[in-house]
């Protein structure tokens, strides 16, 4: 293996949903070396001299703040030192709300008889992220999370928000997508529709109308044709619906013919 691949593959790891992480452990060393696994430490202090590094989200955080309040002479390395408290916690929400956007999905509540007892991941827990319950009142800067509008909330409500778009019925896995304007379009688009879609009362009842047309007809064939060989659509139920607005909104669009196939193999 050539030096020059040997170099890419070796920082494949460091790359695509990993980077983030990598960069969340490395500002977690800057700021204690001693907080972060033996073999992390070593990798970063290959990497230089840690003591010409200082940990950059105080700064960065810092630095926002003053722009947004329209600028002022105090240099970033004194407001670094005068609001590190208030920056890691800032810091700290941000994260919350990136790794409930990476791992969301692995808590949602998909099991509707509630026998299914799932662990929530560590990287979750208000002790990883560096949060605890006393910050729950507190406001903290979103960005307008989810299209809300709101600029800042408290810390519970973005927490309630967060378990809405990523941990209900419905859950959604995105990180994989290596494209990033895709990653952060599909991002956008399900934050929205969770936040701000209902299905309205009609529509309600179409989507109930062809779910109870499709269980009829599956209760019809089971009990007529008993014990034959037939494609059923048990567990598929939910794929009618979806076709139904998927070939509507094509035809607002302009689409003059759908073709449907399906996969068959002999035997």
């Amino acid at each position: 293996m050539s030096t020059a691949f040997k170099d890419q593959y070796d920082s494949t790891p460091l790359q695509g949903a990993n980077a983030t992480y990598v960069e969340w452990l490395y500002e977690q060393y800057l700021a204690e070396p001693g907080s972060v696994p033996a073999e992390w430490r070593q990798y970063f202090s290959s990497l230089g001299d840690e003591r010409a590094e200082i940990p950059h989200s105080p700064i960065v955080q810092a630095v926002g703040r003053r722009l947004r309040n329209g600028g002022g002479s105090t240099p970033p390395a004194a407001l670094a030192r005068t609001d590190a408290p208030a920056s890691e916690k800032q810091a700290a929400v941000s994260r919350l709300i990136q790794v409930y956007s990476l791992r969301g999905h692995q808590i949602a509540d998909l099991d509707p008889l509630g026998l299914w007892e799932r662990p929530v991941p560590a990287v979750l827990s208000f002790d990883f992220l560096g949060l605890d319950d006393s910050d729950l009142s507190r406001e903290f800067y979103t960005g307008g999370l989810a299209g809300t509008g709101q600029q800042r909330m408290k810390l519970q409500d973005i927490l309630a928000l967060l378990k809405q778009i990523y941990c209900g019925k419905l859950a959604a896995e995105f990180a994989h997508i290596s494209r990033a304007r895709e990653r952060l379009w599909l991002r956008e688009q399900f934050e929205t529709c969770r936040v701000h879609w209902q299905f309205p009362a009609p529509e309600q009842t179409t989507i109930l109308d062809s779910l109870t047309r499709a269980e009829g007809i599956e209760r019809y064939l089971n009990t007529r044709f008993v014990g034959q060989k037939r494609f059923s659509l048990e567990g598929s139920e939910t794929l009618i619906p979806l076709l139904d607005d998927l070939i509507q909104r094509a035809g607002e669009q302009g689409v003059q013919e759908i073709v449907i196939g399906m996969a068959h193999r002999a035997g």
